[in-house]
């Protein structure tokens, strides 16, 4: 897995091109079949790539925390929600909560989340390839193939795909 995920954010800049223009045509489709599509090459890149091997997202980018996500966290870490804030999180460029620093703090040495059970609704849905219109998160699925060897290998099968059976 690290020779994957050492070359993985150069592959991607590499094809971000031809996986832009891919997803640029899927956005004339319809909806309910790009989505049947996402999902159905989600199962199979998730079915061959085991994110405890990996877990590079939590290493190199921090998720955003909503205040459901602050609520949850902190009465499970028997804190109040401004200990919480202030020990962990900050408030960035976008106004949004986020992490201090990268790598997680709550990801551990075998790379098991401390806080799986109530991790927050962005690190739940992460990286977002088996969500319902997929159109909408395209420019986030490019980002995405950077850091996630499972989206890089969905656009690789995507952009493989014969789209005129769309």
């Amino acid at each position: 897995m690290d020779n994957v995920l050492k070359n993985l954010a150069s592959k991607a800049l590499e094809r971000k091109k031809t996986h832009r223009q891919t997803l640029e045509k899927l956005k004339r489709k319809r909806t309910g079949k790009v989505d049947k599509v996402f999902h159905q090459l989600h199962n199979e890149a998730f079915a061959c790539i085991d994110c405890l091997q990996c877990a590079n997202c939590c290493k190199t980018t921090g998720p955003l925390f909503t205040q459901k996500d602050i609520t949850r966290i902190s009465g499970h870490l028997n804190l109040s929600e401004s200990e919480f804030s202030a020990k962990y999180l900050r408030i960035d460029e976008d106004n949004d909560h986020v992490l201090q620093k990268v790598p997680c703090v709550f990801l551990d040495a075998e790379n098991y989340c401390s806080i799986y059970e109530v991790r927050p609704k962005a690190c739940r849905e992460y990286p977002h390839t088996d969500m319902s219109k997929q159109q909408k998160i395209f420019n986030l699925t490019l980002k995405n193939a950077e850091i996630c060897p499972a989206v890089f290998q969905i656009l690789e099968r995507l952009s493989a795909v014969d789209l005129n059976r769309l």
